[in-house]
C-alpha cells in the first residue's frame, strides 16, 4: 500500500491533498482549523490502512503531553509485523521532545507505519510543518468554509456521493438553515439522503430545518424582497419571539440586496456573471428575474436602509426590534407591483 514507498523517491514538493481523497503514506500532515474536515480526513485513512490490512496496530498520541523516545518505541516494527498506524494530535501545542523526535524521525519513516499528525494552525511547530512539506508528503489543508459557493459544493457533493439529488433551491435553503457549521450542515446532509426516496426539494429542507432560528433570517429577507411587507414583519416578530437575533436578520437581508445590486450592474449570460461574480448559476438566474421588479432609485434606497439598520442594531440604537422592521418596510415597499 501507500505507505510502503520509498521515502528518498518522493519529490521535494508538497503532496498536496484533499480531505476527500488524500491516501495513506508514512508520514501525512492533516492541517488547519477547520476540526470536521480534519476528523473526516483522519477517518478516512483509518478507514484506508484498515481495509488494506485489518490487523492494523492504531496508537494514538498528544504532541503535547509527549514523552521522548515515545514515537520511535510506537513505530518500531513488531515481531508479527503488523502495519502500524500512528495518530499524532495537538500538534499546534506541541512540546519540545516530539519536535525533535518528529524531525528526527522524518529523516527515515518506518515503510511499514503510517503516522498522521493533526495541526490545528498556528505557528507553533513550523520547522516540522515546514520538514514534512519540502520532504513532499501528502498534506490536507482543512480551512473553514466561509463562503455560500463553497458551502454549495460541499452539499451537492455529499448528495452525488451518496448517489442522491437535491435540488438547487434546496441547497441554498440548507445553507441558510443549518451552513453556520460545517458539522451540523454535513449532519444535515446525511439526514435527508437517509430520509428521502425521492430528490431533496425546499418544501422538505422547510418541514426538517425550516423551524431553526438562523432560518428565520432569510425567510424574512425572502418575504421583503418579494414585496410582501405583512409576511414579511409577521414572520419578523415570530422570529424575534422565538429567539432570533437582530442581527443575523439583517445580514440576511443585506446578502440579499448584494446580490440583487451585483447582478444589476453585471454584463453576459447568467453562466458568465456567475464566473464573473463567483456566485452559482441558478442564484443569479434568480437574482435576474427579481431585479426586474426593482428601479435603481429603489434598490439604493433599501440598501441605504439596510446599513443603517445594520449599525443599529450593533449598538448605536436603543430600539434594534424598530430598526429591523423599518428596513423591512422599505424594503418592501420598493419592490415594484
Amino acid at each position: 500500500m501507500a505507505a510502503a514507498q520509498n521515502p528518498r523517491t518522493k519529490a521535494a514538493a508538497t503532496n498536496t491533498a484533499t480531505w476527500r481523497d488524500v491516501t495513506p503514506a508514512p508520514v501525512v500532515l492533516v492541517g488547519g482549523p477547520e476540526d470536521y474536515l480534519a476528523s473526516r480526513a483522519m477517518d478516512r485513512l483509518r478507514q484506508l490502512v484498515r481495509a488494506a490490512a485489518p490487523d492494523v496496530e492504531v496508537t494514538r498520541m498528544s504532541a503535547a503531553a509527549y514523552e521522548p523516545g515515545a514515537l520511535a518505541m510506537n513505530v518500531s516494527p513488531s515481531l508479527f509485523g503488523e502495519q502500524k498506524l500512528i495518530e499524532v494530535e495537538a500538534l499546534e501545542s506541541m512540546n519540545d521532545a516530539f519536535l525533535a523526535d518528529a524531525l528526527k524521525y522524518l529523516a527515515q519513516p518506518e515503510p511499514d507505519a503510517v503516522m498522521v499528525m493533526r495541526h490545528g494552525g498556528g505557528v507553533r511547530g513550523k520547522k516540522l510543518l515546514d520538514a514534512i512539506k519540502a520532504g513532499g508528503w501528502p498534506v490536507v489543508d482543512c480551512q473553514p468554509m466561509k463562503k455560500d459557493a463553497d458551502k454549495i459544493s460541499f452539499v451537492m457533493t455529499e448528495f452525488k456521493a451518496a448517489s442522491r439529488r437535491i435540488e438547487p433551491d434546496a441547497v441554498q435553503a440548507l445553507i441558510n438553515a443549518v451552513g453556520a457549521s460545517l458539522a451540523e450542515l454535513a449532519a444535515a446532509c446525511s439526514q435527508l439522503i437517509a430520509d428521502a426516496t425521492t430528490a431533496v426539494d425546499a418544501d422538505m429542507v422547510d418541514r426538517y430545518y425550516g423551524g431553526r432560528v438562523e432560518a428565520s433570517g432569510f425567510k424574512v429577507a425572502d418575504a421583503a424582497m418579494a414585496g410582501n411587507a405583512p409576511l414579511a414583519l409577521s414572520t419578523l416578530r415570530h422570529a424575534l419571539d422565538t429567539g432570533a437575533d437582530p442581527v443575523p436578520i439583517v445580514a440576511a437581508l443585506a446578502a440579499k440586496l448584494r446580490s440583487l445590486a451585483k447582478v444589476a450592474g453585471a454584463q453576459g449570460s447568467s453562466s458568465q456573471i456567475a464566473k464573473q461574480l463567483g456566485m452559482q448559476p441558478w442564484l443569479v438566474e434568480q437574482a435576474q428575474r427579481d431585479v426586474r421588479r426593482w428601479t435603481p432609485e429603489g434598490l439604493v434606497r433599501s440598501i441605504q436602509v439596510t446599513a443603517e439598520a445594520d449599525a443599529q442594531v450593533k449598538g448605536l440604537s436603543r430600539d434594534p426590534v424598530y430598526a429591523v422592521e423599518h428596513a423591512v418596510t422599505v424594503i418592501a415597499g420598493s419592490v415594484r407591483r
